[in-house]
């Protein structure tokens, strides 16, 4: 394992990414950290509506590719904006496979993760994943991509609007009505209500 892989783990955006006998999966992320280095462990934390979650759940193993400032909006779209449980995300797209049989993104990623979970801890919406680190490397030189970096750089202007209503901040769709349920989940990036803004 190259363990200058773990400089690249920032609070960023990651695809994260599983599978079992069926089918690969994988989702966008924006909660991974490193938690201790002997044993050398990570943390991800996975909204249970995400298919991928389901996938790390039966099987205990992932990667974590960590994004980097090349990565294009398509890459979010792709990962994070529609349900691994009707579309099949890797269709004509590139990718690497670890040692564990899981892909990576091979472009756009400055270090992927291989994780193996030893612990999971429920809250509520998300579960909480502890994980050993069984492989890494780091893919490329550029900055990994932080959230901030996406917000200001990547991620499309919001259009202007005739619609009244809500925006999700993350992806941009509109709920039309007001109020805005306090329950509601986005439909596309699966984000609650607490990310939405008034337009």
């Amino acid at each position: 394992m190259n363990n200058k892989a773990m400089y690249q783990l920032t609070y960023g955006l990651f695809v994260l990414s599983a599978r079992d006998e069926e089918q690969d999966n994988g989702c966008i992320i924006n909660t991974a950290g490193q938690v201790t280095t002997t044993p050398n462990r990570i943390t991800i934390a996975v909204n249970k509506a995400n298919y991928t979650h389901d996938l790390i759940q039966r099987i205990g193993l992932f990667n974590i590719s960590i994004l980097d400032e090349t990565a294009p909006f398509s890459v979010f779209q792709r990962f994070g904006f529609q349900s691994g449980r009707d579309t099949d995300k890797l269709k004509d797209f590139p990718v690497s496979r670890a040692d564990n049989g899981i892909f990576y993104l091979k472009d756009h990623a400055s270090a992927f993760l291989s994780g193996k979970v030893v612990q999971q801890f429920d809250l509520g919406s998300h579960t909480l994943f502890l994980a050993d680190v069984t492989d890494g490397d780091v893919l490329s030189n550029e900055n990994s991509v932080t959230y901030t970096y996406y917000q200001n750089n990547i991620k499309p202007k919001p259009e202007k609007t005739e619609k009244t209503g809500y925006r999700c901040k993350i992806c941009g769709y509109i709920y039309e009505g007001d109020p805005l349920p306090e329950d509601f989940i986005c439909p596309i990036c699966k984000h609650g209500a607490a990310d939405f803004e008034k337009i």
